[in-house]
């Protein structure tokens, strides 16, 4: 498969908002780390799961991908052009092809637009079609993703929906103008549990009728073997662990991804853990540790991870780490 989305050496910084009088004093300008330097490609038809706890970077990321966001550095192809290159105009024509489902449902869809006119926004927006053929394409895509009876949905209102409804409206929205690349941000965290496994699944027969590629951002790392092919783990803004499903999830390789997947329950009384909770809690993105960012947290450090910066490494076939005492 071709890459459809190559990552190259990409970083956000937010600066820190301070009073006149902190940023009368200070000696130098405070940052948040949101994305440090971080690569890697989607290949056109794949599913990527980027997965991670809450505050690692990765929404950021993905806004960075569709241009929601520009960043402080680095570079993003989209089918080999780089989407920071294209002017405004272009970017608006990108956007059919480029779509993103928000993490909140509810958030993301205005009080006051109805169910079918928020689906067809899209075509509005991007001049597509006339009245009647959005109506046609707005109906067709609400039965697809499982909003029946259409006709009867479309006049609703987000406020009369339920929370699994509002989810399959939000896919509906991003899939209506027919894109290639979907971001994906957690789009079960609003769901009810009964209806997670239906959206997943949901998510996986569009992938496969729609020819989709995409990004599939969680910090549930369980729930990326239902749809994911390769899964990528985020720390801190980096890149620590990335290979496919199988062999990240059989051989985890980083004591982060270890904790991960550890966390995920079993449904067996007996079972006991084997890797040990990670310690304290998360470092500041505005000051983070020197060297491995986990080292903190780590009971397998030594005197070196706090002093070296590990790059990711190829350890095995297509299995990346960036771990000093691993590699």
């Amino acid at each position: 498969m071709d890459d459809l989305i190559i990552i190259r050496d990409l970083i956000k910084y937010f600066p820190l908002q301070k009073g006149f009088l902190d940023r009368l004093f200070a000696k130098e300008k405070g940052f948040v780390r949101a994305v440090d330097n971080v690569s890697f490609t989607i290949k056109k038809g794949e599913v990527l799961g980027l997965v991670g706890e809450s505050g690692c970077g990765k929404t950021t990321t993905g806004r960075l991908i569709l241009r929601l966001l520009e960043p402080t550095s680095g570079d993003i192809l989209y089918n080999e052009k780089s989407v920071f290159s294209f002017t405004k105009k272009e970017m608006e024509k990108m956007r059919e092809k480029m779509q993103i489902v928000f993490q909140d449902p509810y958030a993301s869809l205005s009080p006051r637009m109805s169910i079918g006119k928020a689906i067809e926004h899209p075509l509005v927006i991007h001049n597509s079609h006339d009245k009647a053929e959005r109506k046609e394409i707005c109906l067709r895509i609400m039965e697809k993703v499982g909003l029946e009876p259409a006709e009867f949905l479309y006049k609703k209102y987000p406020h009369q929906l339920s929370g699994g409804q509002r989810q399959r409206v939000v896919i509906a929205r991003a899939l209506v103008t027919n894109p290639e690349f979907v971001v994906a941000d957690e789009p079960i965290a609003m769901a009810d549990v009964s209806v997670r496994a239906l959206i997943l699944e949901l998510m996986a027969q569009l992938k496969e009728e729609f020819d989709l590629t995409y990004l599939y951002i969680t910090h549930d790392l369980a729930t990326c073997k239902y749809i994911c092919d390769r899964v990528a783990i985020m720390y801190l803004g980096k890149i620590v662990e990335m290979g496919s499903l199988e062999e990240v999830f059989k051989n985890p390789i980083h004591p982060y991804t270890a904790t991960l997947l550890e966390a995920v329950p079993v449904p067996d009384p007996k079972y006991r853990r084997t890797e040990p909770i990670p310690k304290g809690e998360i470092p500041s993105p505005i000051n983070p540790p020197p060297g491995c960012s986990f080292h903190p947290r780590c009971h397998y450090a030594v005197s070196t991870c706090s002093q070296e910066e590990p790059d990711l490494k190829e350890l095995r076939q297509e299995h990346w780490v960036a771990c000093p005492i691993r590699s």
